[in-house]
């Protein structure tokens, strides 16, 4: 018995619904702020090989950089920082120096000065002209 006109009217309606509710979860995934783990991964591996490129450039070792970005997987740090070397030997390129102290750990936070602490560092109670 072939299938009426309104019960295939029905499933049309009913694979729309099902259709647009299930692209409306990646929205609502954005907004509570749960992220994709394919996409987690993809992102964390191209930021450790720019991570890695970068420690290369500056003339960092290896193991420095891993010790440094300790939250990023090593792999991707050490192809990123193999693939810099090669273009640097290529393009017959110099290190530079890094300018900034290296970059702390997510969650860390940094050391600052107190209030009696001056922006030299200078310990309080100690003054340039005093000398033993």
């Amino acid at each position: 018995m072939p299938d009426k006109p309104g019960s295939l009217l029905r499933k049309d309606l009913i694979a729309a619904t099902l259709l647009l509710s299930l692209a409306g979860c990646d929205m609502i995934q954005q907004q509570m702020g749960i992220e994709d783990p394919i996409a987690k991964a993809a992102r964390t591996d191209a930021e450790a090989k720019a991570v890695g490129g970068a420690c290369r450039q500056s003339g960092r070792a290896i193991e420095d950089c891993y010790s440094i970005y300790s939250w990023l997987p090593k792999a991707p740090i050490y192809e990123g920082w193999r693939d810099m070397d090669a273009y640097m030997r290529d393009n017959k390129m110099e290190t530079i120096e890094p300018q900034l102290p290296p970059a702390s750990a997510p969650g860390t936070r940094r050391k600052t000065p107190g209030p009696d602490e001056s922006a030299t560092g200078a310990k309080p109670g100690k003054k340039a002209s005093d000398k033993n």
